[in-house]
């Protein structure tokens, strides 16, 4: 059952996956809130654009399930809500899973649950409080087939980046990303490493779990479009992007547009076991030879 919904998240003529996140009310920040006002709106344009997967939370979910079309993108649920994000930290910080979260997901046809699992400095209890959020989820998930997306997030000191701020040292990334694949995650949602070509280094460590690279703070489009053709050449099974896309003066342009359309179409399997190419990596630089159907980033 797990499977029937991988391949919806999934294209099934790549093995790749574009989400776009639009779940950011639900942490009750007001920049959060910019580009997603009408999220009625949002959903319609995002629709109309086509990106394999739609990240919404049990409240929001209707405006994509309820829409009457043939085909749409797939539901990913966010299942956990959190106070982390502030330009201070809180005094107490949780992070609390909705209730029979795996049974809302059924019930709402999404294709795949996603729960964070934070690193904050000087914050153990935040790692505890997710960690336990996974180890519930987990046996439900398989118990319903809904595949189980882990979120490992590595995050800067609240003192030095004055706010939300990834750290993408992998060095901390990389152990984050196994503990996931280790507690059970069937799909991983990871930061991008500082220094993205050595970002082969997460996918090896995930094993066959196929890894969506996050799209992390806004960034212009043309750095975005660099970045996301890079992560692909890495071997990446996908982007999710959230403010990059739902911030942008026309969100169709971005997820529709043909040159991030030609990147998310490059064929890729991989972690199912269909690995049409071969990735060596000589001296800290990664060279990839096509195989039949593939292409490889360098060739854009």
């Amino acid at each position: 059952m797990k499977a029937a919904r991988l391949n919806r998240l999934f294209n099934p003529e790549t093995g790749r996956c574009f989400d776009v996140a639009i779940d950011h009310g639900f942490f009750n920040e007001a920049p959060f809130l910019a580009g997603i006002e009408s999220l009625p709106r949002v959903v319609e344009a995002l629709v109309e654009a086509a990106p394999d997967a739609i990240q919404l939370t049990a409240g929001q979910a209707h405006h994509l399930q309820s829409r009457k079309v043939k085909r749409k993108p797939a539901l990913v649920l966010r299942t956990d809500v959190a106070n982390v994000y502030g330009r201070q930290l809180p005094r107490f910080l949780f992070s609390r899973m909705i209730e029979d979260a795996v049974l809302q997901a059924v019930r709402l046809d999404a294709a795949c649950v996603v729960v964070n699992l934070f690193q904050i400095p000087n914050e153990p209890e935040l790692t505890a409080q997710c960690i336990e959020n996974i180890l519930r989820l987990k046996p439900e998930s398989d118990r319903y087939g809904m595949p189980l997306m882990i979120e490992p997030l590595v995050f800067q000191p609240n003192s030095i980046a004055g706010g939300y701020m990834v750290d993408g040292d992998p060095g901390k990334i990389i152990p984050l990303v196994r503990q996931a694949v280790e507690l059970g995650a069937d799909v991983i949602k990871a930061d991008p490493t500082e220094d993205v070509p050595i970002y082969h280094r997460v996918i090896e460590t995930a094993g066959d779990i196929p890894v969506l690279v996050r799209g992390g703070s806004k960034a212009p489009e043309e750095e975005i479009l660099k970045r996301t053709k890079a992560l692909l050449g890495q071997g990446v099974a996908g982007i999710v992007y959230g403010r990059n896309i739902i911030q942008h003066p026309n969100p169709k342009a971005i997820t529709f547009g043909p040159r991030v359309l030609r990147l998310v179409s490059i064929p890729f399997w991989p972690w199912k076991g269909q690995n049409t190419s071969q990735t060596n990596h000589v001296n800290g630089k990664s060279q990839s030879h096509a195989g039949p159907g593939r292409l490889v980033a360098s060739e854009f």
